[in-house]
């Protein structure tokens, strides 16, 4: 099914954060964090992996391509790609990687403070390659979209000693959003103006999550699902926060907690399947699997 189109004047969607919207930068860092082998990448075009964490293409590909732009939108770190690809659209997420930046020093990975030296110097490229007027134009109508806080939490504060020993489980997402307020300040002053803050999603059901809790049948960490559920309530008083503040910004809180948690609770509703349950399925994708390799070697 093809994403719906939008009516937006949106003239590039320019991308922070970590595994959820990282289109490859990891594959061109000193990391073990990468998703450059299959099954990765399976259904995405050519069927190989290409640094997403997905068996295809990401949420914001299909944000671009519903926007009327191209169908990715490619890391900045992959030479594959110029000015050209990125003048409409550059992802500089980074998997693994938060607000704080002890969490991007646990896989070594981007912080996000890189993230944002790279935007200036893509800032600089942009402008060599359309002209400032053009440029500046592309910087305050692009879409801004972020995706943060998941490894702040199940990668440093709950895995990691400092950060338990500093702060309280509140303290510590308080601490997040100050950092949080910081970025989004940081990107309206070099020109942002629309700008989609990432919430958390259900996080104590993610698959390593409820591996863990096998004391529980392998369910939900709630009290996981419950930190999310303050943080971004805490997110959201600062979405309404900067919009008071800081004139003619456009921020909104993209809240994928309740959507993703509902397909968790019936994924048949939303078509989808285990296809490992049938055994002649697991089968057939071992040998695709081993002839691709074999065509490489």
């Amino acid at each position: 099914m093809l994403p719906a189109k939008t009516n937006a004047k949106i003239p590039a969607i320019i991308v922070f954060g970590d595994s959820s919207v990282d289109s490859g930068n990891n594959n061109h860092i000193e990391t073990v964090a990468r998703s450059n082998f299959m099954p990765y990448g399976r259904d995405f075009a050519g069927g190989r992996p290409t640094g997403r964490f997905s068996n295809g293409r990401i949420t914001t590909d299909f944000i671009s391509e519903a926007a009327g732009l191209k169908q990715i939108v490619p890391a900045y770190l992959d030479p594959a790609y110029n000015m050209s690809d990125f003048a409409v659209g550059v992802c500089f997420a980074s998997a693994g990687t938060g607000y704080d930046n002890a969490t991007a020093d646990v896989l070594g990975v981007i912080p996000l403070w890189k993230q944002v030296e790279y935007y200036k110097e893509y800032q600089k490229k942009l402008r060599a390659y359309l002209g400032d007027t053009k440029a500046n134009e592309v910087i305050s109508e692009a879409l801004y979209a972020t995706s943060l806080g998941t490894n702040d939490f199940l990668e440093n504060y709950y895995t990691m000693p400092q950060r338990r020993s500093q702060y309280t489980i509140d303290q510590f997402q308080i601490y997040l959003v100050g950092i949080a307020k910081n970025f989004i300040t940081n990107l309206y002053n070099l020109g942002a103006r629309k700008i989609s803050l990432g919430g958390l999603p259900p996080m104590g059901c993610m698959p390593l999550e409820r591996t863990r809790n096998m004391g529980n049948g392998n369910e939900c960490m709630e009290s996981y699902n419950l930190v999310a559920v303050n943080f971004n309530e805490k997110l959201n008083g600062l979405v309404m926060e900067l919009n008071k503040e800081l004139p003619e910004i456009q921020v909104v809180l993209s809240n994928p907690y309740e959507p993703m948690l509902q397909m968790i609770k019936k994924p048949s509703s939303y078509g989808i399947r285990n296809e490992f349950e049938d055994r002649s399925t697991v089968s057939g994708f071992l040998e695709k699997t081993v002839c691709n390799e074999e065509e490489e070697e």
